[in-house]
């Protein structure tokens, strides 16, 4: 059994700094949501207010420490978490679960677009609750929109650094931001202790069916931002490890609730003053305040928003990781700027959410306006996880009755709060949507493109043509086209060969090599590994090389391959080979050459157009997204690019064609013509 790790300061405010952002954010938008949606500060009573209260508390109880930290963090693979992370765990159970895991990470990934652009806007227009800062902003919001855009700019810059320093640096803000929320919202709950009747649950009831309630259910969709952070709580495990969430959760979630409970009493209290009524985009966390102190409220809130996004951010580099290695996305160069193999950076997911951020703040320029498109696809995402783990519970950990309670109870409050969003379409979350179903999309084409590749790729036993390829070797007649040829294989069978890689050599252009290498590149969990595993198939010409990198390990092929090719001659099993001309002298190791093979959709084919669409998609976006040649440091080696046909036949049998005598063929349209 594991042992557990003691608590550790360090690590506790690295994980304050990246996983909480998103999460400790919400108490400023929130409120200010809820009192919108019914009317302003003047149409409330205290009850309602504190009615609110309790289903903000019991939301983030049930919603996060429950199902996130008590259920969902259990169900980690070799502690990662997260949807796709869920999904490979229990894919076996049943073909029709990859629906959800693409749903819910396409959800997931939208939100983390737009989670950047709403917190560090609403903190920026936090600006406007001092005087002197408000009459600078104006009465436009093209200020505002420049400053947020060189925030996210700022962050999505430095993110190379890893997660790790990042951590180090974001925690001590973090752990300051929490605890400035708590003991501001304890100072205003100590002059109005009754708002502390809203751990009552019964109030939670009764404020969505009391008539002060003018959105009645709908209100659970502003509600629900109280707890957007938590699907990135679960993603962002990895980076962090369970133990230490585990011992910083109940600090924030107390920070978090009693702050809520001041902006309650603050709003009770403050009812009666004319002067709020005529505040534009009143938000009570930060007039809650004294004005003395609100500079260092707007500084410290742009800055926790700015971490806020960072929990999104490494969420989204952990979550299209691990579609990667599901063939649910692209292949994409991955960087581990630490030896921590969950803290990872991914320079075109990081360009692609700096570029869609930028566009959802010129797009919508307000916080108000995002708020209105914020929080739908999350309830997606919470309730793809949710029925993944009720498969998780009843298939893998055997327990049903669990299993289905856990779907019936968080399903179904879900729902509600999925329902209630819906509220927020027109007015925002159309684009919440269009981002998932487009991120959808792309998750259809290259799972469905990966299925027909397997479907029509052939792969061919190893020692049924290890003789031709030896034959090819030692044929003096055929010119030599370098003394190593390398094919990159995907295929970890050592006696199976993909059928394009021997087509390649032996039909197609026939390629004659002193030695051939057939090598497949697999990552380890550790950093610095670097082994391979050798098969020769009983000849000194022909190696299978499996190289196990760690995962900090550049993947840099050539460079590898020489140092193996000098071992092997040192131990006898590979021939001197005789470079005689070169500007370093005389080598014993000879040239190299690359095969790199592309699949390519021939005109004529069995597929059916939508299947043929797919798969040239698909190859259109393995282009755009980068090569193999750049992902094993081949750009500057001898390549041999070769485009092969997936599929050769077409659907129908091929007759074989007739000879017949010249003019034979017209005589019977004569003969016709005549009797006419």
């Amino acid at each position: 059994m594991k042992k557990r790790s003691g608590f550790r300061f360090g690590m506790f405010l690295v994980t304050i700094g990246i996983v909480y952002g998103d999460i400790g954010t919400s108490p400023m938008y929130v409120m200010k949501s809820i009192l919108e949606g019914n009317g302003g500060i003047t149409q409330i009573d205290g009850d309602f207010i504190i009615g609110s209260l309790s289903l903000v508390i019991w939301t983030i109880t049930l919603l996060t420490t429950v199902k996130y930290v008590l259920i969902a963090m259990k169900a980690d693979n070799h502690g990662e978490g997260g949807i796709f992370s869920l999904y490979s765990l229990v894919r076996d159970c049943a073909k029709w679960l990859i629906v959800p895991a693409m749903l819910g990470g396409a959800a997931l990934l939208a939100d983390g677009v737009l989670t950047p652009a709403v917190t560090v806007t609403t903190a920026v227009e936090g600006l406007r609750s001092i005087e002197s800062m408000d009459r600078f902003l104006g009465t436009g919001q093209w200020k505002v929109v420049v400053i947020t855009l060189i925030i996210i700019t700022a962050l999505f810059s430095v993110q190379h650094a890893g997660t790790s320093r990042i951590g180090k640096a974001f925690g001590p803000v973090m752990l300051l931001w929490f605890s400035f929320l708590g003991i501001t919202g304890m100072a205003h709950i100590l002059s109005f202790p009754v708002v502390l009747k809203a751990f009552n649950p019964i109030y939670a009831v009764r404020v969505l069916l009391s008539p002060a309630n003018k959105l009645g259910f709908m209100i659970l969709g502003s509600v629900f931002l109280a707890t957007t952070g938590a699907e990135a709580l679960y993603s962002d495990m990895g980076h962090v490890g369970k133990e230490n969430i585990y011992f910083s959760w109940p600090f924030v979630k107390l920070c978090l609730i009693l702050n809520y409970l001041g902006q309650g009493a603050w709003i009770i209290q403050s009812r009666g003053d004319a002067g709020l009524a005529q505040v534009m985009d009143l938000n009570p966390f930060f007039l809650m305040l004294p004005e003395a102190l609100r500079p260092f409220a707007v500084i410290l809130g742009a800055a926790a928003a700015v971490i806020a996004s960072q929990a999104l951010i490494t969420g989204s580099y952990t979550l299209v990781s691990e579609a990667i290695l599901l063939d649910l996305l692209p292949h994409l160069e991955i960087r581990y700027p630490s030896d921590t193999k969950g803290q990872l950076y991914i320079g075109t997911v990081n360009s692609l959410l700096w570029i869609g951020c930028s566009l959802v703040v010129l797009y919508f320029r307000s916080g108000a306006r995002m708020e209105s498109a914020y929080g739908l696809a999350i309830t997606v995402t919470m309730l793809m996880t949710t029925l993944l783990l009720c498969v998780y519970l009843r298939d893998l950990r055997k327990k049903a009755i669990p299993a289905y309670l856990m779907l019936l109870v968080f399903g179904g409050i879900e729902t509600v709060f999925f329902i209630s969003s819906l509220s927020k379409f027109m007015h925002g979350g159309y684009v919440t949507v269009i981002l998932t179903l487009a991120l959808l999309l792309l998750e259809i084409i290259w799972y469905r493109g990966t299925q027909l590749e397997r479907k029509y790729s052939t792969r061919l036993k190893m020692r049924d043509h290890i003789d031709s390829l030896v034959a090819l070797h030692n044929d003096p007649e055929i010119p030599l086209l370098a003394h190593n040829l390398v094919y990159l294989d995907g295929e970890r069978d050592l006696e199976l060969m993909d059928r394009d890689i021997l087509y390649s050599i032996l039909d197609k252009d026939t390629k004659r090599a002193q030695a051939y290498w057939f090598v497949n590149v697999h990552v380890l969990n550790e950093p610095k590994t670097r082994t391979y595993e050798l098969e020769t198939y009983g000849t000194d010409c022909i190696f299978r090389i499996r190289l196990n990198l760690g995962f900090k390990c550049s993947q840099r092929v050539n460079v590898y391959l020489r140092q193996i090719v000098q071992d092997l001659q040192a131990r006898g099993e590979l021939p001197v080979q005789d470079k005689r001309y070169s500007i370093y002298g005389k080598s014993t190791v000879g040239t190299f050459k690359f095969c790199i093979i592309q699949k390519s959709v021939t005109t004529k084919t069995e597929l059916s157009s939508l299947d043929e669409f797919v798969l040239n998609t698909k190859y259109a976006i393995r282009r755009v997204a980068g090569s193999k040649e750049r992902w094993y440091g081949l750009d500057t080696s001898s390549l041999i690019l070769e485009s092969v046909p997936l599929i050769t036949g077409g659907g129908s049998e091929h007759k074989r064609i007739q000879r017949v005598e010249s003019g034979a063929s017209a005589a019977p349209a004569d003969s016709a013509s005549a009797d006419t």
